[in-house]
């Protein structure tokens, strides 16, 4: 029997939810034991492939990249899981939302810069706003935290390889 097909993918926010997925320490050898690793930024593949059983989606969508990004993650994959509060809520990212694009962009490389006042064209295109994951493709499960904590994640990916829906209601809430 062939092992399960596990990516993580990280769209806007800060790496702390896989640096918290990095938490599972002994537990990550488990996992790879028990599922395939086969997209994340956390190793070298540079495509997202076709039959992924569960995806962790860390981070809001906020820019037209993302957008672009979780719609073929969603054609991909059997599970999609939102993987923190940016990917539960738009968090931290959507915190631009009121402000705005340009008068964003504006503060932060025109008005705050000493030296070359400019929006540089690396930049990605921005949305008008920053999205949770389940505002543009169905999720099918919510792990929240800023980040989870690696035993809410180590719960999730247990019930998840293992066939079952996770409850994570009374983890979530209580921390154990």
């Amino acid at each position: 029997m062939s092992r399960p097909r596990l990516a993580t993918v990280w769209l806007d926010g800060c790496s702390g939810c896989h640096m918290s997925f990095l938490d599972l320490d002994e537990r990550l050898i488990e996992i790879s034991e028990r599922a395939v690793l086969v997209y994340s930024p956390l190793i070298d593949a540079k495509e997202y492939p076709d039959g992924v059983d569960v995806c962790l989606v860390e981070g809001a969508v906020a820019s037209e990249e993302d957008l672009v990004k979780i719609r073929m993650i969603r054609k991909r994959t059997r599970v999609l899981v939102s993987f923190g509060d940016c990917a539960v809520t738009s968090n931290v990212p959507g915190m631009r939302n009121p402000i705005g694009v340009w008068p964003l962009l504006e503060r932060a490389y025109l008005d705050n810069a000493t030296l070359h006042q400019q929006v540089p064209s690396e930049v990605p295109k921005l949305l008008p706003k920053a999205m949770p994951v389940h505002a543009v493709v169905e999720v099918d499960v919510f792990l929240p935290g800023c980040p989870p904590s690696a035993d809410l994640i180590y719960a999730a990916l247990d019930d998840l390889l293992a066939g079952r829906r996770p409850d994570l209601s009374r983890r979530a809430r209580f921390g154990s």
